[in-house]
């Protein structure tokens, strides 16, 4: 440690510190536009200049680093004059377009101009213009004339989101932050350079004159999309969400959220939504009361059990719903009987240990530390955003990040090695990193398989470092075999010292487990409920068309259904369902999630319910009640987490990743194999709905990827389509070259609308030039 004296007070900070850390430890705010504690120092902006005694001139607290002993003063004469230049020559250009611009109340250079600024400017000449950016639909670049050449975002890009998909072209009073070739902002975090840039450069274009920051009411919540659980600020006016910015967590998202976390409140404000329960009579939508449509509800399930059994009702739900709905719909299902209950809609493979809730093995925030990874079966950069970015910093300071896959798509990390293989050899290339491990090692593999070179590699990377994990991703939960990747991953974590875990696939994975919202006593799996058609559906915040790992089963399932009951936010399910329950989203009931590393986060509705729209513990409970069921007294939510969770702090022991006896248990199929990515806009009902994400390039239109080898086979050309057939369903898409992808592998993305007439997400599929 060092010590120096800071306006008089004595400050210990670590050898290789700034000054600026210096102050952030003292409790001392330096003045600042260009630093940023989570990015690189660039020293460009010098509105942090300090007087540091025996220094010729003032220096940058950013960029000065401290000695033993060194003294310091940030508001002497020499230091606050030094500032008062910097910000005069600032706003030389900087245009007076206060009164119009979205940032203005929220604005550090207008803060920064009220402290240090001059009453009247010296300058009368012309100021300079800078010609505005189109760059995509989330992000606005009207008004770069304000830009003061910062360049967090462009250090935003290089460092956090992984491209520098912005950069600084030309000299002095011509320089000017752009695209350079003219090409969108397409990272899936890029929502956070709005933040981080201190003047109106870049704002939200969702957001754009929507309100002024002082007319926004602040409320915290937490994201159900994908299982980090990012915390939010949701901003509010006049009982409408305008506007979602990070809270920060250094636990769980540090500053940055997800672009999905952060612009799919539209979703919530769009013509998507329902507002009033519907019921379908004659083939024709009618709106009805709440009384009426639940006391219709009631009487259906009544009948159905009475009538085929209690085993002829299912439900069906999303791990994006609250663990709040998702144990008052278990203890509906089984308080009429059925044990039938799922939220593991995509799986392939539902074996798992009893009491076993399957998460991520260790917390968060240790990834962004780790020595070696192994990824298995995972989109990273788009299944789990903000999880990237923390692989990324680990891997930016010596990390080796390993993964096993079936193809080499760019994560933006630097990769260490990698064995790719067709979705049905994940299991044997798992299997030979594990041969790898115990020749090394002088133990016993769990098969006997000759090790390649790729796996070699991987093996290697994992004996060597301290802080390991081996990290399944979403592909590989919803894996044929996803069991016995489990059992090679938990040997390989156990041989090598590392941790196991999933990644998570939604907001409430863990949630939903805990709360026993899949079968306990025998009862039907999703895939088992749509194989097996019910008499009955309850489906949940979800759309099983979209969702299942079997597109085409499902609908052919919901279709042979007596009744269909939808409960959703949205208009969501009308081909199949025959009641629609419209249930309060995230942001208008309350609730808690529970993320990838076991933390429950409760959060409070942040604005009123829309229309006649209702919380769906509230819906669940009433129904419960007119079904005449017993345990539906609850007058709170919180009333209904106690009896959920049970004892809360028993949660971190019911985690558990373990798995039973390694066994390999299917041969790889013959023909071509379908790898289904599920893409970042079209995870959940809500962000399908979000208009702004829907046009971004991530939701471009579906293409079929394949891989060199059938490319050349079929004698396919720029610009060629293809018809894809699966269990005697076709679709024709534009064929895309991916030289990466695994011989035998052909990509064909789920939960889109073009390809949901297709059959298992793993399945085989015939290719032919359209």
């Amino acid at each position: 440690m060092i010590e120096i004296e800071l306006d008089g007070k004595k400050v210990s900070v670590n050898e290789g510190s700034m000054v600026m850390h210096a102050a952030e430890a003292a409790g001392t705010y330096i003045p600042h536009f260009c630093y940023h504690k989570k990015l690189s120092i660039a020293a460009n902006c010098r509105m942090c200049l300090v007087d540091v005694e025996k220094a010729p001139k003032p220096m940058p607290a950013c960029a000065t680093p401290v000695t033993q002993g060194m003294i310091v003063r940030t508001k002497s004469d020499k230091a606050l004059k030094a500032q008062q230049s910097v910000m005069e020559f600032l706003l030389i250009n900087h245009p007076l377009d206060c009164p119009i611009c979205d940032q203005g109340g929220e604005c550090q250079l207008q803060d920064l101009a009220v402290g240090y600024g001059k009453s009247a400017s010296r300058y009368e000449e012309e100021k300079r213009v800078v010609f505005h950016k189109e760059v995509g639909p989330l992000i606005s670049m009207e008004e770069m004339s304000r830009c003061i050449h910062c360049t967090r975002c462009v250090r935003f890009g290089q460092e956090v989101a992984g491209q520098m998909e912005l950069g600084m072209i030309h000299r002095g009073e011509h320089s000017e932050i752009t695209t350079v070739v003219g090409e969108t902002i397409d990272s899936e975090l890029s929502g956070n350079m709005i933040d981080i840039c201190p003047v109106g450069a870049l704002t939200s274009k969702p957001f754009r004159y929507s309100a002024r920051t002082w007319e926004l009411s602040r409320r915290k919540s937490v994201s159900p999309h994908d299982s980090n659980g990012a915390n939010l600020v949701v901003q509010v006016k006049n009982h409408q969400v305008l506007r979602v910015v990070p809270f920060e967590n250094d636990a769980v998202n540090e500053c940055w959220i997800a672009d999905r976390d952060r612009f799919s409140y539209e979703a919530f404000n769009s013509d998507a939504r329902n507002t009033t329960p519907m019921l379908k009579q004659g083939g024709q939508w009618k709106a009805v009361d709440w009384t009426s449509a639940l006391e219709y509800v009631a009487k259906g399930l009544k009948g159905i059990a009475a009538q085929h059994g209690n085993a002829s009702i299912g439900a069906l739900a999303s791990a994006c719903s609250t663990s709040e709905e998702l144990y008052l719909l278990g203890q509906l299902v089984r308080g009429l009987g059925s044990d039938n209950i799922d939220h593991r809609l995509r799986h392939a493979d539902f074996r798992q240990d009893a009491g076993a809730v399957r998460w991520l093995g260790t917390s968060i925030a240790s990834l962004s530390t780790l020595d070696r990874a192994l990824v298995v079966g995972s989109f990273l950069r788009k299944d789990h955003p903000l999880f990237a970015q923390r692989l990324r910093q680990a891997a930016r300071r010596g990390a080796q990040v390993t993964r096993v896959h079936a193809l080499a798509d760019n994560w933006l990390i630097s990769i260490a090695a990698e064995a790719v293989g067709a979705p049905s050899e994940w299991v044997t290339l798992l299997g030979e990193i594990a041969s790898a491990i115990a020749a090394a090692k002088g133990v016993a593999a769990p098969f006997a398989l000759t090790a390649g070179a790729q796996a070699q590699a991987i093996a290697q990377s994992l004996l060597g470092g301290e802080r390991k994990a081996v990290l399944l991703g979403n592909a590989a939960a919803q894996h044929p075999q996803a069991d016995d990747l489990l059992a090679l991953a938990n040997w390989i974590a156990e041989q090598t010292g590392a941790s196991v875990g999933y990644l998570g696939e939604a907001g409430n994975s863990v949630g939903a487990q805990l709360v026993g919202a899949q079968p306990q006593q025998g009862g039907l799996d999703a895939g088992q409920m749509l194989a097996q058609p019910r008499k009955a559906y309850l489906l949940f915040n979800t759309e099983p068309v979209l969702d299942a790992a079997n597109a085409a089963r499902a609908a052919k399932a919901l279709a042979a259904a007596d009744m269909v009951v939808a409960f959703s936010p949205f208009s969501a399910n009308l081909e199949h369902a025959d009641v629609l329950l419209p249930i309060a989203p995230f942001t208008e009931t309350g609730g808690s999630f529970v993320n990838a590393d076991g933390r429950v986060q409760s959060f409070h509705g942040v604005v009123r319910p829309l229309g006649d729209t209702r919380p769906g513990w509230k819906v669940l409970r009433v129904l419960g009640n007119l079904l005449g069921l017993p345990g539906f007294t609850q007058e709170t939510v919180e009333e209904v987490r106690a009896q959920a969770y049970g004892d809360v702090a028993t949660i971190p022991a019911r985690l558990s990743n373990r798995t039973r006896t390694l066994a390999r248990t299917a041969a790889t199929p013959q023909g071509l194999q379908r790898l289904a990515d599920v893409p970042i806009y079209a995870t959940d009902s809500t962000v399908r709905r979000a208009p702004a994400l829907q046009r971004t390039a991530d939701a471009a239109a579906s293409v079929v990827s394949v891989p060199s080898e059938l490319w050349g086979r079929l004698g396919l050309v720029a610009g060629a389509s293809l018809r894809i057939t699966q269990d005697g369903a076709s679709v024709t898409l534009p064929a895309q070259l991916d030289a990466s992808l695994a011989a035998n592998t052909v990509r064909v993305s789920a939960a889109l609308s073009a390809t949901a007439v297709l059959g298992d997400a793993f399945g085989t599929l015939a290719v032919e030039p359209a």
